[in-house]
């Protein structure tokens, strides 16, 4: 997968079901289970990731488990899995916290609770500052977060520091498939069973089409607006040739 595809527009997302872990046992045996309820525990490892488990990190699962849908909480902890697996690959050195932060929350945008006017990835990076400043967080820390958010389906999080690139680089890899050079075929069939995609591509789509249908202006040039031109009926997004025209200028 080329992850630069994801950046310009080209993706969908997945959905899964996340399924209760124990604390001992295989993997095979901790991925067994039907359904998660709200107060389940998270695997502490998957693939040989660990999943970030500091308070911060809690507390931003809970809200994401809280607010977003099964198959779309299940697509942020993927983004993470991958995201984390292609920076080992490319040997590349980052906050595991922060990468956690911002994968976990990169969606938050799509959801009837955050979504709004602006583009998906704003609106979601707008919220996930505001709770981490409630958290405590110090502000360089949180804009690195709302940078990998806001910048995640946009080609230049690619030059952007680890914590940046990799959450695009995550998110890519779960909407387009990874690079199999990068992720194998039986890891990410590790990460798959661990987090189930539940029909993830029907219902992505459904779901970003949602948002563009309430808030129009919002599917920018990302692949928002590629859903809104092929799934809601009379979208027209502004065209910057119109905003020209408008202009107050004399020419």
């Amino acid at each position: 997968m080329n992850r630069r595809e994801f950046g310009s527009g080209l993706g969908v997302i997945v959905i899964g079901r996340l399924l209760p872990a124990a604390p001992t046992g295989s993997l095979d045996e901790r991925l067994t289970g039907a359904g998660v309820a709200p107060g389940d525990r998270l695997p502490t490892e998957i693939a040989g990731v660990r999943l970030v488990d500091s308070d911060v990190a809690k507390r931003a699962t809970a809200l994401a488990r809280e607010a977003c849908p099964p198959y779309l909480f299940n697509h942020s902890l993927r983004t993470y899995l991958f995201g984390a697996l292609v920076g080992r690959s490319e040997a590349r050195r980052y906050d595991e916290e922060l990468l956690f932060l911002a994968c976990i929350l990169h969606d938050l945008g799509l959801t009837e609770r955050f979504m709004g006017p602006m583009p998906f990835e704003i609106q979601g990076a707008e919220a996930a500052a505001r709770f981490l400043k409630d958290q405590g967080v110090s502000t360089e820390r949180a804009a690195v977060v709302w940078d990998g958010i806001a910048m995640h389906p946009l080609p230049i999080a690619d030059h952007k520091q680890p914590e940046i690139a990799l959450v695009s680089a995550g998110a890519g890899a779960d909407v387009l498939g990874p690079d199999p050079s990068q992720v194998t075929a039986a890891v990410r069939n590790q990460i798959v069973q661990a987090f189930p995609r539940l029909g993830f591509k029907k219902a992505f789509v459904k779901g970003c089409a949602d948002v563009v249908r309430r808030y129009p202006r919002g599917a920018t040039r990302s692949f928002m607006r590629d859903v809104g031109e092929r799934h809601v009926p009379g979208f027209q997004p502004p065209n910057i040739c119109d905003a020209i025209d408008r202009a107050p200028f004399t020419e």
